[in-house]
């Protein structure tokens, strides 16, 4: 179906093999940037990558002839240190053109390590400092509220990013204003910056927080589009209250040596490690 901004939304079915085909495409291309770019962030960007593609192909109304268009949906990147996923998907969808990808961190590039909303189209927010984006995202869904505009508004969050206290101070705010245009979405990959979460600052029983906060909470397969897709079903039909998805994934998805090692939070692999990671998903 076309929407008024002219970008495709499936509201009753989706293309399975279309996002599995995506999928791995934009796998391929994080990890292509990231070799370019010489660092940045794998991890937390490799393991949410079916999340971000099921909502920019499938989900969300948005138009990349028309990035401001004023009755979009908003995809807000609070994790912001997995900006290659997000460029990657951006460029995958026409707001710039994949050669840029090429330009990752580098003096003078529009794609800087964090995404910046005042240079590159598509990107909602900045990304820097953790737990800020659910808040900016209240801020979204109350606008559209008060202004009886259609938008819904996603907030893709990491499950280290859940330390922080502003993101539990948003839980309250969303409740009490029910804002049943807002879905919040925890990366729960178990692992952050220095190690594993539950060893660092644990957040279990993180489901039982979040309802606890009032929020209607649902927990996938990170991995199995028919469970994403039920997932932000179910949040479309909730009424007077926000939507949490916990989707259980795994840090650095697809690439065997990078799975559950917090090193490739912030590393990157020397060309050689890089050329095996492309060879295994190429595999697939």
């Amino acid at each position: 179906m076309s929407t008024p901004g002219g970008f495709i939304v499936s509201p009753r079915g989706y293309d399975k093999e279309l996002l599995t085909k995506v999928s791995r495409e934009i796998r391929e291309k994080i990890l292509l940037t990231l070799a370019e770019a010489g660092s940045g962030h794998p991890g937390g960007s490799l393991s949410a990558v079916e999340i971000v593609v099921t909502l920019y192909l499938q989900r969300m109304r948005h138009d990349p002839s028309n990035p401001m268009w004023r009755t979009r949906d908003r995809f807000l990147l609070s994790k912001g240190h997995a900006a290659p996923l997000l460029y990657s998907v951006l460029a995958k969808c026409g707001y710039f053109d994949e050669q840029e990808l090429r330009t990752l961190r580098k003096l003078g590039s529009r794609l800087q390590g964090h995404p910046d909303p005042s240079r590159l189209p598509g990107v909602e927010i900045p990304g820097g400092p953790e737990g800020i984006g659910l808040s900016e995202g209240i801020g979204m869904a109350l606008a559209a509220k008060l202004d009886g505009l259609p938008s819904r508004i996603y907030v893709l969050l990491g499950d280290g990013e859940l330390n922080e206290g502003e993101v539990w101070e948003a839980a309250m705010a969303a409740s009490k204003f029910k804002l049943d245009n807002l879905t919040a979405i925890v990366d729960r990959n178990g692992i952050q910056q220095d190690g594993l979460t539950e060893e660092i600052m644990p957040v279990e029983p993180v489901s039982a927080k979040w309802r606890a906060f009032n929020w209607n909470t649902v927990e996938i397969d990170g991995y199995d589009f028919d469970q994403i897709i039920g997932a932000l079903d179910e949040a479309e039909h909730t009424k007077n209250r926000p939507t949490v998805i916990i989707a259980y994934t795994t840090k650095g998805k697809g690439v065997d040596f990078m799975e559950w090692k917090s090193e490739y939070h912030g590393k990157v692999p020397d060309r050689h490690s890089m050329e095996k990671a492309l060879e295994e998903l190429r595999r697939v």
